[in-house]
Protein backbone atom coordinates (compact mmCIF):
# COMPACT_ATOMS: atom_id res chain seq x y z
CA UNK A 1 0.00 0.00 0.00
CA UNK A 2 1.36 3.41 -0.97
CA UNK A 3 1.94 6.10 1.62
CA UNK A 4 1.56 8.83 -1.02
CA UNK A 5 -1.48 11.03 -0.39
CA UNK A 6 -2.66 12.96 -3.44
CA UNK A 7 -4.48 15.43 -1.20
CA UNK A 8 -1.20 16.09 0.61
CA UNK A 9 0.58 16.32 -2.74
CA UNK A 10 -1.91 18.95 -3.93
CA UNK A 11 -1.39 20.92 -0.73
CA UNK A 12 2.37 20.83 -1.21
CA UNK A 13 1.98 21.86 -4.84
CA UNK A 14 -0.21 24.84 -4.07
CA UNK A 15 2.24 26.14 -1.47
CA UNK A 16 5.19 25.45 -3.79
CA UNK A 17 3.55 27.49 -6.53
CA UNK A 18 2.92 30.42 -4.20
CA UNK A 19 6.52 30.43 -2.98
CA UNK A 20 8.21 29.55 -6.27
CA UNK A 21 9.44 33.06 -7.07
CA UNK A 22 11.03 33.50 -3.65
CA UNK A 23 12.58 30.03 -3.77
CA UNK A 24 14.10 30.87 -7.16
CA UNK A 25 15.56 34.08 -5.82
CA UNK A 26 17.14 32.21 -2.89
CA UNK A 27 18.17 29.29 -5.15
CA UNK A 28 16.82 26.73 -2.69
CA UNK A 29 13.48 25.19 -1.85
CA UNK A 30 11.23 26.69 0.79
CA UNK A 31 11.61 24.69 4.04
CA UNK A 32 7.85 24.56 4.59
CA UNK A 33 7.40 23.11 1.11
CA UNK A 34 10.09 20.50 1.77
CA UNK A 35 8.30 19.49 4.94
CA UNK A 36 5.03 19.06 3.07
CA UNK A 37 6.75 17.00 0.36
CA UNK A 38 8.19 14.68 3.01
CA UNK A 39 4.87 14.46 4.84
CA UNK A 40 3.15 13.52 1.57
CA UNK A 41 5.28 10.37 1.47
CA UNK A 42 7.83 10.91 -1.31
CA UNK A 43 10.87 10.03 0.79
CA UNK A 44 9.43 6.72 1.96
CA UNK A 45 7.83 5.73 -1.34
CA UNK A 46 10.46 3.16 -2.38
CA UNK A 47 11.84 2.41 1.09
CA UNK A 48 11.57 -1.34 1.89
CA UNK A 49 8.64 -2.34 4.08
CA UNK A 50 11.11 -3.81 6.57
CA UNK A 51 12.17 -0.23 7.38
CA UNK A 52 8.65 1.19 7.49
CA UNK A 53 8.50 2.27 3.87
CA UNK A 54 5.86 1.80 1.19
CA UNK A 55 7.90 -0.18 -1.38
CA UNK A 56 5.53 1.54 -3.79
CA UNK A 57 5.04 1.60 -7.53
CA UNK A 58 6.36 3.75 -10.36
CA UNK A 59 2.99 4.61 -11.88
CA UNK A 60 1.62 6.10 -8.66
CA UNK A 61 4.83 8.05 -8.12
CA UNK A 62 4.63 9.43 -11.66
CA UNK A 63 1.10 10.70 -11.00
CA UNK A 64 2.15 12.42 -7.76
CA UNK A 65 5.35 13.96 -9.15
CA UNK A 66 3.55 15.36 -12.21
CA UNK A 67 0.88 16.84 -9.94
CA UNK A 68 3.57 18.73 -8.01
CA UNK A 69 5.24 19.82 -11.24
CA UNK A 70 2.10 21.63 -12.42
CA UNK A 71 2.88 24.27 -9.79
CA UNK A 72 6.66 24.10 -9.37
CA UNK A 73 9.06 21.97 -11.38
CA UNK A 74 11.88 22.42 -8.86
CA UNK A 75 9.74 21.00 -6.06
CA UNK A 76 8.70 18.06 -8.23
CA UNK A 77 12.33 17.46 -9.20
CA UNK A 78 13.33 17.30 -5.53
CA UNK A 79 10.43 14.99 -4.65
CA UNK A 80 11.15 12.65 -7.55
CA UNK A 81 14.88 12.45 -6.89
CA UNK A 82 14.36 11.91 -3.17
CA UNK A 83 12.08 8.98 -3.91
CA UNK A 84 14.44 7.60 -6.55
CA UNK A 85 17.52 7.86 -4.36
CA UNK A 86 15.62 6.07 -1.60
CA UNK A 87 15.11 3.20 -4.03
CA UNK A 88 18.82 3.15 -4.76
CA UNK A 89 19.59 3.01 -1.03
CA UNK A 90 17.52 -0.18 -0.84
CA UNK A 91 20.32 -1.89 -2.79
CA UNK A 92 22.78 -1.38 0.06
CA UNK A 93 23.53 -4.31 2.39
CA UNK A 94 20.87 -4.76 5.06
CA UNK A 95 23.07 -3.31 7.81
CA UNK A 96 23.59 -0.13 5.81
CA UNK A 97 19.87 0.19 5.18
CA UNK A 98 19.22 -0.01 8.90
CA UNK A 99 21.65 2.86 9.49
CA UNK A 100 20.03 5.12 6.90
CA UNK A 101 16.48 4.56 8.09
CA UNK A 102 17.24 4.27 11.80
CA UNK A 103 15.15 7.39 12.44
CA UNK A 104 12.33 6.36 10.13
CA UNK A 105 11.49 5.93 6.44
CA UNK A 106 10.97 9.66 5.81
CA UNK A 107 14.70 10.35 5.98
CA UNK A 108 15.72 12.60 3.08
CA UNK A 109 18.39 10.87 0.98
CA UNK A 110 19.96 12.73 -1.95
CA UNK A 111 22.19 11.41 -4.69
CA UNK A 112 25.24 12.25 -6.76
CA UNK A 113 25.02 9.96 -9.78
CA UNK A 114 28.16 11.09 -11.61
CA UNK A 115 31.36 9.16 -10.84
CA UNK A 116 33.25 12.16 -9.52
CA UNK A 117 35.31 10.81 -6.63
CA UNK A 118 37.80 8.12 -5.65
CA UNK A 119 37.68 5.44 -2.98
CA UNK A 120 40.80 3.72 -1.60
CA UNK A 121 40.60 0.54 0.42
CA UNK A 122 40.71 1.17 4.18
CA UNK A 123 40.24 -1.92 6.34
CA UNK A 124 36.76 -3.33 5.76
CA UNK A 125 35.70 -0.34 3.73
CA UNK A 126 36.95 2.60 1.71
CA UNK A 127 38.37 6.06 2.26
CA UNK A 128 36.33 8.28 -0.06
CA UNK A 129 37.17 11.76 -1.34
CA UNK A 130 35.95 14.04 -4.09
CA UNK A 131 33.50 16.71 -5.16
CA UNK A 132 30.11 15.90 -6.64
CA UNK A 133 28.19 18.74 -8.37
CA UNK A 134 24.45 18.99 -9.01
CA UNK A 135 23.14 17.33 -5.83
CA UNK A 136 19.53 18.50 -5.78
CA UNK A 137 18.03 19.30 -2.39
CA UNK A 138 21.31 18.73 -0.56
CA UNK A 139 20.57 21.46 1.99
CA UNK A 140 17.70 19.37 3.37
CA UNK A 141 19.41 15.97 3.28
CA UNK A 142 20.28 13.61 6.12
CA UNK A 143 22.18 11.15 3.91
CA UNK A 144 23.70 11.14 0.45
CA UNK A 145 24.69 8.46 -2.06
CA UNK A 146 27.82 9.34 -4.03
CA UNK A 147 29.46 7.43 -6.87
CA UNK A 148 33.24 6.95 -6.89
CA UNK A 149 35.90 4.88 -8.63
CA UNK A 150 36.70 2.30 -5.96
CA UNK A 151 39.66 0.01 -5.42
CA UNK A 152 38.73 -3.67 -5.39
CA UNK A 153 40.58 -6.98 -5.31
CA UNK A 154 40.34 -7.09 -9.12
CA UNK A 155 41.27 -3.48 -9.86
CA UNK A 156 38.65 -0.74 -9.81
CA UNK A 157 34.88 -0.49 -10.20
CA UNK A 158 32.30 2.29 -9.80
CA UNK A 159 30.49 2.02 -6.46
CA UNK A 160 27.97 4.06 -4.53
CA UNK A 161 28.72 5.06 -0.96
CA UNK A 162 26.19 6.23 1.64
CA UNK A 163 27.46 9.07 3.82
CA UNK A 164 25.64 11.00 6.60
CA UNK A 165 25.16 14.74 6.34
CA UNK A 166 27.69 15.49 9.08
CA UNK A 167 30.40 13.88 6.92
CA UNK A 168 30.08 16.16 3.89
CA UNK A 169 30.49 19.80 3.11
CA UNK A 170 28.43 21.85 0.67
CA UNK A 171 29.76 24.37 -1.84
CA UNK A 172 27.40 27.03 -3.19
CA UNK A 173 27.76 26.38 -6.92
CA UNK A 174 24.21 26.21 -8.35
CA UNK A 175 23.61 29.21 -10.63
CA UNK A 176 21.81 27.61 -13.60
CA UNK A 177 19.12 29.33 -15.66
CA UNK A 178 16.44 26.76 -14.83
CA UNK A 179 15.47 24.54 -11.89
CA UNK A 180 16.99 27.31 -9.77
CA UNK A 181 15.13 26.42 -6.58
CA UNK A 182 16.45 22.85 -6.49
CA UNK A 183 19.60 24.10 -4.75
CA UNK A 184 21.64 21.56 -6.70
CA UNK A 185 24.94 22.47 -5.08
CA UNK A 186 28.21 20.57 -4.79
CA UNK A 187 28.85 17.89 -2.18
CA UNK A 188 32.42 17.65 -0.83
CA UNK A 189 34.03 14.68 0.91
CA UNK A 190 37.53 14.82 2.37
CA UNK A 191 39.00 11.47 3.45
CA UNK A 192 35.77 9.98 4.80
CA UNK A 193 35.90 6.29 5.71
CA UNK A 194 32.81 4.38 4.59
CA UNK A 195 32.29 0.76 5.73
CA UNK A 196 31.42 -2.02 3.30
CA UNK A 197 27.91 -2.14 4.75
CA UNK A 198 27.24 1.28 3.25
CA UNK A 199 28.42 0.58 -0.28
CA UNK A 200 26.96 -1.08 -3.37
CA UNK A 201 28.45 -1.67 -6.81
CA UNK A 202 26.97 0.30 -9.68
CA UNK A 203 26.72 -3.01 -11.55
CA UNK A 204 24.23 -4.27 -8.95
CA UNK A 205 22.04 -1.21 -9.47
CA UNK A 206 22.20 -1.68 -13.23
CA UNK A 207 21.22 -5.33 -12.83
CA UNK A 208 18.43 -4.67 -10.33
CA UNK A 209 19.74 -6.92 -7.57
CA UNK A 210 18.58 -5.54 -4.22
CA UNK A 211 19.24 -7.80 -1.20
CA UNK A 212 16.16 -9.67 0.07
CA UNK A 213 14.07 -7.91 -2.58
CA UNK A 214 10.40 -8.78 -2.17
CA UNK A 215 8.80 -5.79 -3.91
CA UNK A 216 8.90 -5.35 -7.71
CA UNK A 217 10.41 -1.86 -7.32
CA UNK A 218 13.57 -3.45 -5.86
CA UNK A 219 14.08 -5.82 -8.78
CA UNK A 220 14.14 -3.22 -11.56
CA UNK A 221 17.39 -2.40 -13.40
CA UNK A 222 18.44 1.21 -12.93
CA UNK A 223 18.26 2.01 -16.65
CA UNK A 224 14.66 0.78 -16.85
CA UNK A 225 13.47 3.23 -14.20
CA UNK A 226 15.94 6.10 -13.98
CA UNK A 227 14.44 8.14 -16.83
CA UNK A 228 11.12 8.41 -15.01
CA UNK A 229 12.85 10.21 -12.16
CA UNK A 230 13.67 13.11 -14.46
CA UNK A 231 10.72 13.14 -16.86
CA UNK A 232 7.89 13.08 -14.30
CA UNK A 233 8.62 16.65 -13.17
CA UNK A 234 8.82 17.81 -16.80
CA UNK A 235 5.41 16.32 -17.59
CA UNK A 236 3.84 18.27 -14.74
CA UNK A 237 5.65 21.45 -15.67
CA UNK A 238 4.46 21.20 -19.28
CA UNK A 239 0.88 20.87 -18.04
CA UNK A 240 1.39 23.90 -15.83
CA UNK A 241 2.86 25.84 -18.75
CA UNK A 242 -0.12 25.02 -20.98
CA UNK A 243 -2.58 26.05 -18.29
CA UNK A 244 -0.80 29.37 -17.79
CA UNK A 245 -0.48 29.96 -21.54
CA UNK A 246 -4.23 29.44 -21.95
CA UNK A 247 -4.85 32.09 -19.29
CA UNK A 248 -2.53 34.54 -21.04
CA UNK A 249 -4.10 34.11 -24.50
CA UNK A 250 -7.69 33.53 -23.36
CA UNK A 251 -8.89 36.61 -25.20
CA UNK A 252 -7.33 35.46 -28.45
CA UNK A 253 -8.80 31.98 -28.04
CA UNK A 254 -12.22 33.61 -27.71
CA UNK A 255 -11.62 35.76 -30.75
CA UNK A 256 -11.79 39.06 -28.89
CA UNK A 257 -10.65 42.15 -30.77
CA UNK A 258 -7.31 43.74 -30.00
CA UNK A 259 -7.00 47.52 -29.63
CA UNK A 260 -3.94 47.38 -31.90
CA UNK A 261 -4.87 44.85 -34.55
CA UNK A 262 -8.65 45.15 -34.46
CA UNK A 263 -8.95 41.36 -34.41
CA UNK A 264 -7.06 38.12 -34.09
CA UNK A 265 -6.73 34.90 -36.02
CA UNK A 266 -8.51 32.67 -33.53
CA UNK A 267 -7.74 29.45 -35.39
CA UNK A 268 -3.99 29.91 -34.84
CA UNK A 269 -4.41 29.73 -31.07
CA UNK A 270 -6.95 26.93 -31.29
CA UNK A 271 -4.43 24.91 -33.28
CA UNK A 272 -1.69 25.72 -30.79
CA UNK A 273 -3.88 24.59 -27.90
CA UNK A 274 -4.94 21.35 -29.57
CA UNK A 275 -1.43 20.42 -30.61
CA UNK A 276 0.22 21.22 -27.28
CA UNK A 277 -2.46 19.45 -25.26
CA UNK A 278 -2.30 16.43 -27.55
CA UNK A 279 1.48 16.18 -27.42
CA UNK A 280 1.50 16.45 -23.63
CA UNK A 281 -1.11 13.68 -23.51
CA UNK A 282 1.08 11.58 -25.82
CA UNK A 283 4.07 12.14 -23.53
CA UNK A 284 1.97 11.08 -20.54
CA UNK A 285 0.92 7.88 -22.30
CA UNK A 286 4.53 7.01 -23.09
CA UNK A 287 5.58 7.61 -19.50
CA UNK A 288 2.66 5.55 -18.23
CA UNK A 289 3.93 2.65 -20.35
CA UNK A 290 7.43 3.13 -18.98
CA UNK A 291 6.04 3.02 -15.44
CA UNK A 292 3.98 -0.10 -16.15
CA UNK A 293 7.06 -1.91 -17.46
CA UNK A 294 8.98 -0.94 -14.33
CA UNK A 295 6.10 -1.96 -12.07
CA UNK A 296 6.09 -5.45 -13.57
CA UNK A 297 9.57 -5.92 -12.10
CA UNK A 298 12.68 -7.34 -13.79
CA UNK A 299 12.03 -6.21 -17.40
CA UNK A 300 14.07 -7.84 -20.14
CA UNK A 301 16.88 -5.94 -21.94
CA UNK A 302 14.62 -4.95 -24.84
CA UNK A 303 12.02 -3.32 -22.60
CA UNK A 304 14.75 -1.72 -20.52
CA UNK A 305 16.22 -0.15 -23.66
CA UNK A 306 12.78 0.96 -24.84
CA UNK A 307 12.11 2.65 -21.52
CA UNK A 308 15.31 4.65 -21.88
CA UNK A 309 14.41 5.65 -25.42
CA UNK A 310 10.87 6.65 -24.46
CA UNK A 311 12.02 8.91 -21.63
CA UNK A 312 14.49 10.66 -23.91
CA UNK A 313 11.79 11.17 -26.54
CA UNK A 314 9.39 12.54 -23.94
CA UNK A 315 11.94 15.05 -22.66
CA UNK A 316 12.57 16.31 -26.20
CA UNK A 317 8.86 16.48 -26.98
CA UNK A 318 7.93 18.39 -23.82
CA UNK A 319 10.77 20.87 -24.28
CA UNK A 320 9.52 21.58 -27.81
CA UNK A 321 5.94 22.03 -26.63
CA UNK A 322 6.83 24.50 -23.89
CA UNK A 323 9.16 26.39 -26.22
CA UNK A 324 6.32 26.92 -28.71
CA UNK A 325 4.00 28.04 -25.92
CA UNK A 326 6.47 30.66 -24.71
CA UNK A 327 7.19 32.01 -28.19
CA UNK A 328 3.50 32.39 -28.96
CA UNK A 329 2.68 34.09 -25.66
CA UNK A 330 4.22 37.42 -26.65
CA UNK A 331 6.17 39.79 -24.44
CA UNK A 332 3.82 39.28 -21.52
CA UNK A 333 4.65 35.58 -21.27
CA UNK A 334 8.37 36.35 -21.25
CA UNK A 335 8.24 38.79 -18.36
CA UNK A 336 10.72 38.10 -15.59
CA UNK A 337 7.87 37.69 -13.11
CA UNK A 338 5.74 35.48 -15.36
CA UNK A 339 5.34 31.79 -14.34
CA UNK A 340 5.24 30.71 -18.00
CA UNK A 341 8.86 31.66 -18.60
CA UNK A 342 9.81 29.88 -15.35
CA UNK A 343 8.17 26.70 -16.62
CA UNK A 344 10.05 27.15 -19.91
CA UNK A 345 13.41 27.55 -18.18
CA UNK A 346 12.76 24.59 -15.90
CA UNK A 347 11.64 22.21 -18.67
CA UNK A 348 14.53 23.26 -20.91
CA UNK A 349 17.03 22.70 -18.10
CA UNK A 350 15.50 19.39 -17.03
CA UNK A 351 15.40 18.06 -20.58
CA UNK A 352 19.13 18.78 -20.82
CA UNK A 353 19.94 16.20 -18.14
CA UNK A 354 22.52 13.65 -19.29
CA UNK A 355 20.13 10.76 -18.60
CA UNK A 356 17.61 12.14 -21.11
CA UNK A 357 19.83 12.57 -24.17
CA UNK A 358 18.62 10.46 -27.09
CA UNK A 359 22.12 9.78 -28.55
CA UNK A 360 23.15 8.14 -25.27
CA UNK A 361 20.27 5.63 -25.40
CA UNK A 362 19.83 5.19 -29.16
CA UNK A 363 22.72 2.75 -29.53
CA UNK A 364 21.47 0.49 -26.77
CA UNK A 365 17.96 0.59 -28.18
CA UNK A 366 19.16 -0.27 -31.68
CA UNK A 367 21.03 -3.35 -30.49
CA UNK A 368 17.90 -4.58 -28.68
CA UNK A 369 15.36 -3.61 -31.32
CA UNK A 370 13.51 -6.33 -33.24
CA UNK A 371 13.76 -4.00 -36.27
CA UNK A 372 17.52 -4.55 -36.55
CA UNK A 373 18.21 -7.23 -39.21
CA UNK A 374 19.88 -10.40 -37.94
CA UNK A 375 23.60 -10.78 -38.62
Amino acid sequence: MSHLSLDAVREAGVMAGKRAADAEARRTLDPDVVELVVQAGFGRHFVPAAHGGAAGGFAELLTAVALLGENCASTAWFASLTAGTGRMAAFLPTEGQREIWARGPDTVVVGALAQAGTAERAGNGWRVRGQWPYVSGIAYSSWALVCAKAETDNGHEPRFFAVPAEAYGIADTWFNSGMRATGSNTLILDEVVVPRSRSVALADLFAGRAPDANAPCHRVPMKAANGLTFTGPLLGAARGALRRWAELVAGKLRGQASAISGGVERSVYELMLARADGEIDAAALLLRRVAEVADDGDPDPRLTARNGRDCALVADLLASVVDRLLRSSGSRGQSETEPLQRFWRDVTTGAGHAALQLPSVAGVYATQSALLPAG
